[in-house]
Parts: C-alpha cells; sequence; structure tokens
C-alpha cells in the first residue's frame, strides 16, 4: 500500500495528454475534450507524434518538448507505444500516469509487464490500464471519457467503467458531487487499497463508494478498509455474487463457505457497508450525500397516508430498524396541534388531506421527541395535499430541529409521484429525497448499520479463559503422520487428537477391524441405560450415513455385531470401490440432550481460512443456516458469529428448553480460530453435529481434510497466511528492569481494555500532558478503544505489565499507509520512571519497527521533556527543533543506514 505521488492524479500542477486522434468517437479524442472543457487551472499539454495539432490544439512530439514538466500524464496512445511513453514520460519527470489504454495483456514480457515496469523505474504511479479515467471534480479535473461530475465529499471507486459512468450520471441529476472518481482498470501499480488510503485521510471526502469484481490482496485490502471505515463509512457493492463454476466440496465447511459469503465476512469484519444492487447503491449515495450519521434506530413515520405508515413500519422492521414509540408529552403535543383524528402513535397519520401546517407541527413534534433517533416523512399525491408546499412544511422543520439538536436528527423523504418541484426543494435544503418509502426507509438503515458497525468496533470482547492453552506440537504430530503416509483425510483418531490439542471435547472412541471387536469395544459404552453408535471408517465415503454407513442407539453387544456385519456386507453392495478401514465405536448421545450445531473452518481462495457456524445435523447443507467469520476471533466476535444464525436464537432456551452454554459454543469457535492459524495443513474441517447443552459442549463426529502446507505464505514475523494478521505471539518477551523486577511486554490485545484505562487513570497528570502536548484530565474510552483494537499489519502497541498484571508502561508505533515510515509514542505509569523501562520498551519498539522494514522512526517531544530527548539520542534518533512550534522536538531514527545500537545503561 502507498499513497506516495497520488497528489500528482488529484491536485496535479500540469497535465500532459499522450495519444490524441483526429478520428471523430475516439477514446483520445474524447478524453481531451473532457480534459479541455473541464475547467482544469493548470496548464494543459498535448504529446503526439504523429499530429502537429488535434482539435486546434497544438501538440509536442515527444515530452522533452513541453515547456514545463507535467505532474500527471494521461495516455490514450496504441497498446504498443505505452511502455515507451511511460518510459519518456517518467525520464521527464513525470510523477504519476493515468493509462486508459487498453489491450495490453498480462504476463511476464506482456506489454502490461513492461508498462509497470517503466513506472517503476522512474518512481511514477500508474493507474490502469485498460481504466475509464480519473476525475477530480475539485480540480476541475476531468482525465477520463466519463461525464463531468460536480465536486463533493463522496469518493467513488470502481472496477467497472460502466458503473462509474452510471453513478456520475445518476448523481448529476440531483445535486451530489464527488471528491474523486477513479475506474481501476487492470490495477497494475495503484489499486483500492492505496486509493482507500488516500481517500481515508482526505479532507474533502466524508464518506466512500467501492465497487469491486474481485480482490486481489485480501490482507491490504482488509488493513486499508478497516482503517478507512473507522474514519467514514465505506459502502461497498460486489459483483459476480452468484459466479459460475462454484466448488464441489467434501465437506459441509466447504460448500457453505461460498466465494460470497467469505466476501460478506470479509467486508462485515472491515466495518464496511454492503449493497446487494445499483438500486441499493443509489438509496446509500442518497443518504451519504445529504446526512450525517446517525444516533440510533428509533425511526418515527410522518404519512398522509395511512396504508403507507404501516407498510413503511414492516419494512422498517425487516431492515433491522425500530419504530419509535412516541412519548405522552409528544402525543398530547400532536393532539393539539393537528386538532384532526390522527392515529395517536407512530407511524403519524395526518390523514389524505394533510395540510402543510400539519405536516410541519407534526415533524416539529416527534423531532423534539428524545425517544426518535430520526423521522421519515411519506407523502402521497391527492387533490387536498398539494406536494411542493408540504415538502416547503418539512425543510422548515428539519432546519429548526438542526438549529435546536446536535447531533442532528436526519429527517428523510418519499414523496410519491412525480412532482420534481418537490425533490428540488427537498434536496436543497439537504434531506434526502426518495420515491418510495421503502428505498427510503433502505437509504436510512445503511446509516443505522454505519454506526452499529462503528460500534462494534470499540466493544471490549470478553477475555479467553486462563486455562485456554493449546498444543500445536500435540496437533502436529497427528498431522505428520497423515501427510507422511499420503492420506487426504484425517483418520477418526487423529481428527479426535487434533481437536483434543486444542481443548474442543471429544467423545471417546475405538476404530476396530471386524463385527465381533466393535461388539467388545461397545460394551464399555453400554452401561445401564447406554446405547452406542457404529460408524463406518473409510476415505472414501464423504458422507457416510448417505450410504447406510452409521447406526445409531445400539443397546446391546449383539445389536452391535449384527449392526456391524449388516454394515459391511452394505458397504459392499453399495460402495464397493471404497476401502474400508475399519469400524468405529462410541457412545450414543440423544440429540435432544441438547442442540446439534455445526463449526468448521475452509481454505478461501481469496481470503485464507474461514470460520463457520450454524445449524448441525445431516441436513447442514439442505437448511443452510450458516454465518463465516475471518479468524483470528476474540469471544466477542464469535459471540456476533453465533448471533447471525438462525439457531443462535434458540440457544438462549424457549418453551420450556433450557439455555444452552453459548460461551463455550464460542470459545469453540474461537479455537478452531486458533487451530486454523496453528495449522495451514488443514484445508477443511467439520465438526458436524457439535453438540450444545447447558453444560457445554461435544463434538459427535468429525472429519477433516489435509494438504502439503502451502508454500505462498507471506514472509514476515508471523504467519500470515490469514487475511488479518493475529496476534503476534513471538513478540512476547520477559525482561529484567534495573531495580530486579521482572516485566512482561507483549503486543496489546481487544481485552486490555480495562487495564489499559486503569493505566491512563494512574499515570501523574504532568505526563499525560508530556504524552498529549495538552492538558488532559480524562482519556476517552474511544482512544482507548482504538489502542488496544488494533491492526497488527499496521500498528503496534506494546504493553508492559508488572508481576501483579497491572500494565505499567506502553509504546505505540503506527506505520504510514506507505509501510516506509512509522511514528512512536510511549507513557510510563510514574512510579515505573527511572527503573530502564523505557529504555527497554524503546528497543523493543525499535526491534518491531525492524521487522516491519520500516526505513525510519520519527516521533515528537516536548522541548522540555529532557530524559525523553538524551533516551532518544543515546538510541541514536536525530533531533531537530520544529518548525511550526519552536517548543516541540522532531526525533527521527533512520533505520535502513544505522542497523542495531548495543548500548548499555
Amino acid at each position: 500500500m502507498s499513497t506516495r505521488n497520488l497528489d500528482a492524479v488529484f491536485a496535479p500542477r500540469a497535465v500532459a495528454l499522450a495519444g490524441g486522434s483526429p478520428r471523430p468517437g475516439s477514446v483520445g479524442r474524447a478524453v481531451l475534450a473532457n480534459l479541455r472543457d473541464g475547467g482544469f487551472a493548470g496548464p494543459i499539454r498535448l504529446v503526439n507524434p504523429d499530429h502537429a495539432e488535434l482539435d486546434g490544439m497544438a501538440a509536442a512530439p515527444d515530452f522533452a518538448s513541453l515547456p514545463e514538466t507535467p505532474d500527471l500524464v494521461v495516455v490514450t496512445a496504441p497498446p504498443g507505444a505505452v511502455p515507451g511513453v511511460l518510459e519518456a514520460a517518467g525520464a521527464a519527470g513525470a510523477r504519476a500516469a493515468v493509462v486508459v489504454t487498453k489491450g495490453l495483456g498480462h504476463g511476464p514480457g506482456s506489454l502490461r509487464d513492461r508498462a509497470e515496469t517503466a513506472a517503476r523505474r522512474h518512481g511514477m504511479r500508474l493507474i490502469g490500464p485498460g481504466c475509464l479515467g480519473v476525475l477530480s471534480p475539485h480540480a476541475k479535473l476531468n482525465a477520463s471519457f466519463a461525464p463531468h461530475a460536480a465536486p463533493g465529499d463522496i469518493a467513488l471507486l470502481s472496477q467497472s467503467g460502466g458503473v462509474v459512468s452510471a453513478v456520475i450520471d445518476w448523481a448529476g441529476a440531483r445535486g451530489i458531487g464527488f471528491s474523486g472518481v477513479v475506474s481501476f482498470g487492470d490495477m497494475a501499480d495503484v489499486d483500492v487499497d492505496d486509493l482507500l488510503d488516500h481517500f481515508a485521510t482526505d479532507r474533502r471526502t466524508r464518506a466512500i463508494v467501492l465497487y469491486l469484481n474481485a480482490i486481489t490482496d485480501a490482507p491490504r485490502f482488509l488493513s486499508a478498509a478497516r482503517a478507512a471505515a473507522r474514519a467514514k463509512p465505506v459502502v461497498v457493492m460486489k459483483g459476480g455474487r452468484h459466479a459460475a463454476g462454484a466448488k464441489a466440496a467434501a465437506t459441509h465447511s466447504g460448500a457453505l463457505a461460498t466465494s460470497d459469503a467469505a466476501y460478506d465476512a470479509a467486508f462485515r469484519r472491515a466495518g464496511l457497508l454492503r449493497v446487494a444492487d445499483l438500486a441499493d447503491l443509489f438509496a446509500a449515495l442518497e443518504t451519504l450525500a445529504h446526512v450525517s450519521p446517525l444516533s440510533g434506530k428509533r425511526i418515527a413515520i410522518v404519512t398522509n397516508g395511512g396504508g403507507l405508515g404501516v407498510l413503511a413500519v414492516d419494512r422498517l422492521i425487516d431492515l433491522g430498524g425500530v419504530s419509535a414509540t412516541l412519548a405522552d408529552a409528544t402525543v398530547e403535543t400532536l393532539d393539539v396541534a393537528l386538532a384532526c383524528d390522527w392515529s395517536r402513535a407512530n407511524p403519524v397519520d395526518l390523514a389524505g388531506d394533510a395540510t402543510p401546517a400539519r405536516y410541519e407541527a407534526a415533524l416539529d413534534a416527534v423531532l423534539a421527541d428524545r425517544g426518535v433517533d430520526a423521522a421519515l416523512v411519506v407523502h402521497a399525491p391527492t387533490t387536498l395535499s398539494e406536494p411542493v408546499a408540504c415538502a416547503q412544511a418539512v425543510t422548515a422543520s428539519a432546519r429548526r430541529a438542526r438549529s435546536r439538536v446536535y447531533p442532528p436528527k436526519p429527517v428523510f423523504a418519499a414523496f410519491l409521484g412525480s412532482d420534481a418541484a418537490s425533490r428540488r426543494v427537498l434536496e436543497q435544503a439537504r434531506i434526502p429525497f426518495f420515491r418510495t418509502p421503502e428505498s427510503a426507509l433502505a437509504g436510512l438503515m445503511h446509516l443505522v448499520r454505519h454506526v452499529e458497525a462503528q460500534a462494534a468496533l470499540v466493544e471490549t470482547p470478553p477475555s479467553l479463559p486462563d486455562d485456554f492453552a493449546p498444543e500445536p506440537a500435540r496437533a502436529r504430530e497427528a498431522l505428520n503422520f497423515a501427510l507422511g503416509s499420503a492420506r487426504e483425510w484425517l483418520s477418526p483418531t487423529d481428527v479426535a487428537e487434533v481437536l483434543r490439542a486444542y481443548d474442543i471435547p471429544v467423545l471417546p472412541h475405538a476404530v476396530v477391524d471386524t463385527p465381533k471387536a466393535a461388539a467388545e469395544a461397545a460394551e464399555a459404552f453400554l452401561s445401564p441405560g447406554g446405547a452406542a453408535v457404529l460408524k463406518i471408517v473409510s476415505e472414501d465415503l464423504s458422507h457416510k450415513a448417505a450410504v447406510g454407513g452409521v447406526r445409531l442407539a445400539l443397546d446391546s453387544k449383539a445389536a452391535v455385531e449384527e449392526a456391524a456385519t449388516a454394515m459391511l456386507a452394505r458397504m459392499a453392495e453399495r460402495a464397493p470401490d471404497a476401502r474400508i478401514e475399519g469400524l468405529l465405536v462410541q457412545p450414543h448421545v440423544r440429540p435432544q440432550d441438547g442442540i446439534e450445531l455445526f463449526a468448521g473452518l475452509y481454505d478461501d481462495r481469496t481470503f485464507g481460512p474461514v470460520i463457520a457456524f450454524g445449524a448441525g445435523g445431516g441436513a447442514v447443507e439442505i437448511v443452510r443456516d450458516v454465518a463465516l467469520a475471518l479468524p483470528p476471533l476474540h469471544m466477542g466476535l464469535a459471540r456476533d458469529l453465533i448471533a447471525r444464525t438462525r439457531i443462535g436464537a434458540l440457544l438462549h432456551g424457549y418453551e420450556g428448553v433450557p439455555a444452552v452454554d453459548v460461551d463455550a459454543i464460542a470459545l469453540t469457535l474461537v479455537k478452531l480460530a486458533q487451530l486454523a492459524q496453528d495449522m495451514p495443513e488443514i484445508g477443511e474441517l467439520d465438526v458436524n453435529p457439535l453438540l450444545a447443552t447447558p453444560r457445554g459442549v461435544v463434538t459427535l463426529d468429525a472429519r477433516a481434510r489435509v494438504r502439503m502446507a502451502p508454500r505462498n505464505l507471506r514472509p514476515g514475523p508471523a504467519n500470515l497466511r490469514l487475511a488479518i494478521r493475529p496476534y503476534p505471539k513471538e513478540f512476547e518477551t520477559r525482561t529484567q528492569l534495573s531495580d530486579g523486577s521482572t516485566i512482561e511486554v507483549r503486543p496489546v490485545r481487544p481485552e486490555d481494555e480495562p487495564e489499559v484505562a486503569a493505566f491512563f487513570r494512574a499515570v501523574e497528570p504532568d505526563d499525560l500532558r508530556q504524552r498529549f502536548f495538552t492538558p488532559v484530565k480524562e482519556v476517552p474510552r474511544a482512544f482507548i478503544a482504538r489502542l488496544t483494537q488494533i491492526d497488527y499489519a499496521r500498528t503496534m502497541v506494546l504493553l508492559a505489565v508488572d508481576a501483579r498484571g497491572r500494565v505499567v508502561g506502553l509504546v505505540q508505533l503506527h506505520a504510514d499507509a506507505d509501510g516506509r515510515e512509522g511514528e512512536y509514542a510511549i507513557l510510563l505509569s510514574s512510579d515505573f520512571k527511572g527503573r530502564g523501562l523505557g529504555w527497554r520498551l524503546m528497543t523493543q519498539m525499535i526491534e518491531r519497527a525492524r521487522d516491519e522494514r520500516l526505513r525510519c522512526v520519527t516521533g515528537q517531544v516536548l522541548a522540555e521533556n529532557g530524559a525523553m530527548l538524551a533516551m532518544c539520542r543515546a538510541l541514536g534518533f536525530e533531533v531537530r527543533i520544529d518548525p511550526e512550534d519552536t517548543g516541540v522536538r522532531l526525533v527521527t531514527l533512520p533505520l535502513q543506514a544505522e542497523r542495531a545500537r548495543t548500548v548499555t545503561v
């Protein structure tokens, strides 16, 4: 990821078009016209060795002949000429290029490869090839063949040029503008990750809209998307949701973890708002263009049609909203103000002859109600209710509410009919306008989902039990045996061993060769009232029950022996080619003793391991009550995964059925996520059924497919096969301070929030002032949540924890989007100063920066903080005065030129 030189794309000082053609209707001619007509204030030059002028504009034969160096070059030259054009532009000093030309091919030695190499050699950023182009409306730059776009505060980023054109055209008719519009093309250099980073920090951008066909680098995308979504709403539409060629999987996990379901899980984890189609996208744009985020989802509806109001409430509840309950005082106010037979409840029915005064009074009242978070105004055309006047009344009420309440409560309008004048009145007042209540509620619920996503990002998860200590070496022994014998599927005994190594409860079992041996093994499970289960063992049979390879509730040795004999005969008849490895015997657990669930993992080709959870049993693929999540998981994320299934609602008890141990289920999902992280050799794993009871969970059956560990694991300090970098346990250390005490230094975890909050409360006010450069009475919870719930791919926070478990110091290192520079900040508990803790935290922070291959570490230190400045100098930092604030010192440690130093203190 890198935002380097993207200012040359969106705010260039000069632009050159390389290519162009006199042929009517050509792309080059269209781009030239857009460049000239957009109003760009800087010079626009034309480079074309074949034509001295185009459309009355003089063309230079080469870049060396231009009177100034262009920051941005737009290329519409023929495919074969593109690498040479980029080579010449880069040599002339151009900093970025937009290659509109298509047909450069792919692969080593292709024109695309040569073009990318030329751009990289000169440090140029490259958008495309094969793209629609770029628009920067605030710079009045249209370097594309798309329609002109008005300036605004929404960034539109798309892998489809058609989507760009459609959205610009739709938005233009509604006065919606953009801070930037980019068509990616083939993404030879600049991709969606770079652009997310750019617009996440762009002060003119309030929201980002994405259209994606596919993600090429999931870790980079998720890292950038999570950072952007923490700063502003990000809406995403994904093409190819039901792409042909779905995989044929041998496990339920593989069948249920579809590509689109994995994308949905990734978008949810990143905090993105997903929309299904263009209509939904337009609803989101209408909302984002006019409304700031709201604070809740209790919606009041004001309408002149009772039936429309009822339908609106139905749709609101379908979408997860809440119909606001009006306060008694609000009802009394409306009784007086309306003076008509109104509904006296939400929705507020003003009747078909509703006047502007009634609309204004009703909206005034509901917006003043503390139990209302937003309002939807619905107007149906009648001869007795004039739409423009009613729209003017709505805008007057909304303006008054904005001046009284902060944050302002959003007002949405659904004016049915074809009257354009009422729409203009509402949109000029920044009230989102929709043609139907349903589309208005869809747009409103985008804001609700953004609020909920932001709240989820800062929730403190419950801590894991202290006694969860997985044994990866024990699990690997079982895997190595299977891999060494070229098995594709783990034996039942090996599957059980792997699960036990991660403390996932498994029923006892025995694998035997003969019916008589099966009967003897079953005796241990046939205590009074007990029974046994018999299963065929064969690597060739994916679903044993389908061929009669499972018998339940066998209550005697004779029944077991008889069932085993019949089962072997049945296998010879129904699956004659299957290799029979034996018979598995285990105790029978009645399904009514608990709830049958399904849990598993599968390797998605884009996002790597995904965790699946849902309703279990033999019909799991028919019921398809399943939700997915990307590892790593903590208890909070696991609980959210459970809650997203229908079966999740039954786990808390119903109609005399007791609640099961939901924490045990969540913990099992966390353990599976850890297993996925530790064991890349496991490609698919099913735990089905996982029986949940009030006393815990137990695995009744499990299958696992293994393969050699993938060779494309990304290099680095941790196994980065996961799309989201997991907790870096390898950075945990213990260190001894100068007074002999021992301190644990480790990366922060989300569940550390209470301890980190306690640490900040205990720090002396002057130490806080030196950390934040201003007096601080209390560190906000939102800050602490961001400090503890970090993206380990971009940020590292190391905690110093004493023997009593108290956080006594922390150091933070945040890498920029380019991955070149990291900024640090450090704070110590006041009673741990002078004991060498600061030095040890700083040296470990520097080592982490080297691990991440950063080029330098920077920081800001108050000039009065002599101890910190002395430490920085001893560690090799360069210290200089901040030219913008002489009371601050800027410190920089180069890491490339200066390797590890050995300094004793």
